[in-house]
């Protein structure tokens, strides 16, 4: 969700003690967790993986609730795209048809330009978030979701619609602002009674305005905002700069069987779901590994071969990574610390990556 906007490297500490398994071989996935945390430096780290839990770090509960970031982006697409399914909202159709007048250029713009990240639309993170102070400074600042617009569009286009990809925020803030004109219905309650509520996710939730405490059983999180600075409590914070792009507060468990039940194809109808595994290259989205973007989803290339899909997620206090496969396996890791160098990015996307090759 936020742009790494905080820099800075961590001092390293030696490599925990292999992990065993009952049966005494590694345990592959604590492996990888206790080294999130004893070697990238990571407050504490959780994880799903198909169906069974793991903690590292002191203090830290078993499933517990977590801000899952952009994440979130994925559980507005999926409305999007029911709404597509219903015959509510065109793909192919403007910006400008649906928000007339909201957006320069907006009658070139598509929904589905919004959804695969190729508007060419700034990002208002980088106007909200100009350095690694104000993602403690901000942490309770209440953000509406034209507050956010409007902050983005005091940048001029980064490229004409349709010709680059390029991750931007400000296309997720859009595409919650057409299912509530669309519905006439906030666009938290949509995902609740569309995606959450169906899917009986009994851990995840839409926080309501203004609402700052996560409220069931959850680890701390935190940031830094220098190399040498200590860890900053940001467990209570006003997510609503995420809002339709970033608002969500889940758990590990509930969050792979969010993306299993996605990709198995229980929340969309056939056109639309190939129309969400539809990619094109998105450089830049993570420091390495190939991937590609869809719509609210991308697809990965495993290092054990074959392709995963997820999204991922950063939001103050917390990063959330993810994948799962067609046939059913499926990995969520989340650390308590939003990562200051792309090898700690790197670091958790491999703990994934390694959790469904092995």
């Amino acid at each position: 969700m936020l742009s790494r906007v905080i820099a800075g490297v961590l001092a390293a500490a030696s490599l925990a003690v292999p992990s065993m398994s009952a049966a005494g071989r590694p345990d592959t996935v604590r492996q990888h967790l206790d080294a999130l945390v004893h070697k990238d430096g990571f407050p504490g780290a959780l994880a799903s993986v198909d169906g069974r839990d793991y903690t590292a770090g002191p203090g830290i509960p078993v499933n517990g609730q977590v801000r899952v970031g952009s994440n979130t982006k994925t559980f507005t697409a999926v409305v999007v795209l029911q709404l597509v399914g219903e015959g509510r909202i065109d793909l192919d159709a403007s910006v400008e048809h649906y928000l007339p007048g909201l957006v320069p250029n907006g009658g070139r713009i598509t929904v589905r330009q919004l959804l695969q990240q190729t508007s060419g639309l700034p990002d208002y993170d980088d106007v909200v978030f100009t350095k690694p102070t104000d993602l403690v400074d901000k942490a309770h600042s209440y953000y509406e979701p034209r507050r956010l617009l409007d902050a983005a569009l005091t940048r001029p286009a980064e490229f004409p619609p349709g010709s680059q990809w390029k991750y931007s925020n400000t296309n997720y803030i859009l595409a919650g602002l057409i299912v509530e004109h669309v519905t006439e219905r906030p666009i938290g309650e949509e995902i609740t009674k569309r995606v959450i509520e169906p899917l009986g996710l009994r851990k995840t939730y839409w926080p309501n305005v203004g609402e700052q405490r996560i409220r069931g059983t959850h680890p701390r999180g935190y940031v830094k905002v220098a190399a040498d600075a200590p860890w900053t409590d940001v467990t209570d914070m006003d997510p609503s700069f995420g809002w339709s792009a970033g608002e969500i507060v889940s758990t590990p468990s509930d969050l792979r069987a969010f993306y299993q039940a996605l990709v198995q194809g229980r929340l969309l109808k056939p056109a639309q779901q190939k129309a969400m595994m539809t990619t094109v290259p998105a450089p830049g989205f993570e420091p390495t590994g190939d991937w590609q973007y869809g719509l609210g989803l991308a697809r990965y290339a495993l290092s054990c071969g074959g392709y995963a899909w997820g999204h991922g997620g950063d939001i103050q206090g917390f990063e959330t990574r993810d994948l799962v496969t067609t046939d059913g396996r499926g990995a969520v890791v989340a650390v308590t610390g939003l990562p200051t160098t792309d090898q700690m990015v790197t670091d958790v996307d491999d703990a994934v990556d390694a959790a469904i090759c092995e």
